[in-house]
């Protein structure tokens, strides 16, 4: 290779495999507080501005020399195409390898990273740390995982990014690094409290407020921004209209494809206003998926005509509004493409309809490519190699760096790919980048972060957007509101699944919190989400000194043991409500309940606004942005979209 090969061999050992957390896993969780004691934060000596710009004046000059164009422009312009390709052109064939890569790497320190972190990063990418990545393969995107130690705490996320960023441009010709992450709000988020979390996706739906998407793309890219990160894969665009859908639902808005189209378009302004790059996923549509694709190989059976009436309007919507980048979907979708491979891989999807039909030209970047949906058909050294030729400009988290990189450069310099075909892809990245405004302004700030992120004001506004979204679904004999006078002690009790975004959880133990704080004497008793005889015998026992007990449902089934406990509750004769803390679907299987209302979520703001509810402190507003079929005939529905109760 050219100047830094000796670099490559020396950096360079073999890689072992394992099975990672990957894009939209829900089970991962965030940091909840400060680093732990002892931990250190090594990256204290941020670029002062002064440095930036002398450490970027070669590339910033070159981008931005003046013309009568460029003169009458406002601030802030992005360069021409003609000079971001006369920047593709100094590059070497290796660099533009390296710019189609988004990867993880271990740490919260771009260069001093704790040691379990440098052995991880030895072990899967034959590097040390952040900045030998970079300056191995030249990669022109790093996503930030909780599992991979990236999002201890605000400050140290904006260390760790312009550790990145410093680590990128310090290289001959180095280049601004997008930074990435999920935040998608709801289920799947990376960075935790202090900063400002959302209700999810289907609680948003619920609402039905575009001004209320359009806010918290606003005040959630501000904080990313503050912190450094400037991607974000985040609206999820699915139409959701399978309950038993493993990877999406409520990470969705809902299952009508217009008012998702109507949501997925304000949110991504939102993220514009604050510029961040918001991403819309998963195309061409995940929603109607009885397989997870982290685990399987999920088969779309729509027909085309239904595609374009169902899944393609919010991605439509979402091309309209400016979207800066669409993630694909590692499933098959044999009405758009019959050859049995990913549309991650297929030319038809990727070319033919995203970029030829609906007239895309941003940003495509692959969900993770260490996702089996994606290694099912192809080995992972081909993976890379078809993806770029369907027409994907970024290459998410290949399994191994080393065998991905190699097999792209080996592509071009066999002729299966051609340079030109590279150069498409990275002027679309570095087109992104200059639009994010990452060649004057790449660094973070101390005092950003500070007056920005978590901010009382934002908090205040995530709560009062949480209170629009909790929907009341049954309420016979006026069970609800709860009241002080009139059932002063309240049993909570219930399932406690992890918290999925380092929020204080478990959700009862935030419930009763709440509760007691509104004026009850709230007691919190977790009996998990397969609660066993003697967890059960424990609640009603713990009932019989109550006046009014809460339950908190999670994805209840029919052979549930959680339909047990509620039975069993219902028996003590003291009124019950129950909240279903995920999915909206779980009513269904409790019929005999007098009350129920489903938060969408089980963070501490969606279960701060239900009890906010249950004491009658704010009325129920939302709405279900999804029908509930019937337990018994799953054909019928129990409850249609717009189904809702106030007081």
């Amino acid at each position: 290779m050219r100047r830094w090969r000796p670099l490559l061999r020396l950096l360079c050992s073999p890689l072992t495999e394992r099975n990672f957390p990957d894009i939209g896993d829900p089970s991962e969780v965030s940091f909840s507080g400060s680093p732990p004691e002892g931990a250190h934060v090594s990256d204290t000596g941020r670029p002062s501005r002064r440095a930036v710009l002398a450490a970027t004046a070669g590339l910033t000059a070159a981008l931005t020399a003046p013309t009568a164009t460029a003169r009458a422009a406002a601030p802030g312009t992005p360069p021409d195409d003609r000079r971001l390709r006369a920047l593709i052109s100094r590059m070497t064939l290796e660099e533009k390898v390296g710019q189609l890569f988004v990867m993880r790497v271990y740490g919260h320190s771009a260069t001093a990273p704790d040691q379990a972190d440098i052995d991880a990063n030895l072990k899967e990418l034959g590097v040390r740390t952040a900045a030998e990545l970079i300056a191995m393969y030249r990669v022109g995107g790093i996503i930030y995982f909780t599992w991979a130690h990236n999002t201890r705490d605000p400050q140290q996320i904006a260390e760790l990014s312009d550790g990145i960023q410093k680590a990128s441009l310090d290289q001959a010709r180095g280049l601004p690094v997008l930074v990435a992450t999920d935040q998608e709000h709801g289920a799947v988020c990376r960075v935790g409290k202090p900063a400002t979390l959302f209700p999810g996706a289907m609680a948003l739906g619920a609402g039905g407020s575009r001004s209320d998407a359009r806010t918290l793309g606003r005040i959630s890219g501000a904080e990313l921004r503050a912190m450094g990160i400037n991607q974000d894969y985040s609206p999820d665009a699915d139409v959701n209209v399978n309950p038993a859908n493993p990877i999406i639902g409520v990470r969705s808005f809902g299952a009508d494809p217009e008012a998702v189209g109507e949501l997925v378009a304000a949110e991504v302004k939102g993220y514009q206003q604050s510029r961040v790059a918001a991403t819309a996923k998963h195309f061409p549509g995940h929603g109607d998926t009885a397989t997870d694709s982290h685990t399987g190989f999920p088969v779309i059976t729509h027909s085309r005509d239904l595609w374009e009436k169902l899944d393609a309007v919010p991605f439509r919507a979402a091309i309209a509004a400016g979207i800066d980048s669409i993630m694909t979907a590692h499933i098959q979708f044999p009405a758009l493409d019959d050859s049995g491979d990913p549309a991650t891989l297929s030319h038809p999807v990727l070319t033919g309809i995203l970029r030829g039909e609906l007239g895309y030209d941003g940003v495509v970047i692959t969900d993770s490519l260490g996702m089996a949906g994606v290694r099912t058909k192809y080995g992972d050294d081909r993976v890379p190699v078809l993806a770029l030729k369907a027409g994907v400009d970024q290459l998410l988290n290949p399994p191994s760096i080393d065998v991905a990189w190699h097999a792209v450069l080996k592509a071009v310099q066999d002729g299966e790919l051609t340079e030109s075909r590279l150069d498409e892809s990275i002027l679309r990245i570095l087109r992104l980048k200059s639009r994010l405004g990452l060649f004057e302004a790449p660094y973070a700030s101390r005092a950003g972060v500070e007056r920005t992120v978590g901010t009382k004001a934002h908090l205040a506004t995530a709560d009062r957007i949480a209170e629009r979204t909790t929907t009341l679904l049954v309420n016979d004999d006026r069970t609800l509101p709860f009241t002080p006078r009139t059932a002063r002690r309240i049993l909570v009790v219930g399932a406690d699944p992890d918290s999925p975004t380092g929020t204080t959880g478990p959700p009862t133990g935030v419930l009763a919190a709440a509760l007691t704080e509104l004026g009850f004497t709230a007691t919190a008793l977790s009996t998990g989400t397969s609660p066993s005889a003697a967890a059960v015998a424990r609640a009603v026992t713990a009932a019989q000194d109550a006046d009014a007990v809460v339950v908190a449902t999670y994805d209840v089934t029919a052979g549930s043991s959680q339909r047990t406990l509620v039975e069993r509750l219902l028996a003590t004769g003291r009124p019950v409500a129950a909240l279903a803390v995920r999915n909206p679907y779980d009513v269904a299987q409790l019929p005999a309940v007098k009350a129920c209302l489903t938060s969408y979520g089980w963070t501490d703001v969606e279960v701060r606004a239900a009890a906010r509810v249950l004491a009658g402190r704010v009325a129920p507003r939302g709405k279900l942005p999804v029908p509930v079929p019937r337990a018994d005939d799953p054909a019928q529905v129990l409850y249609p979209i717009g189904h809702g109760l106030t007081y």
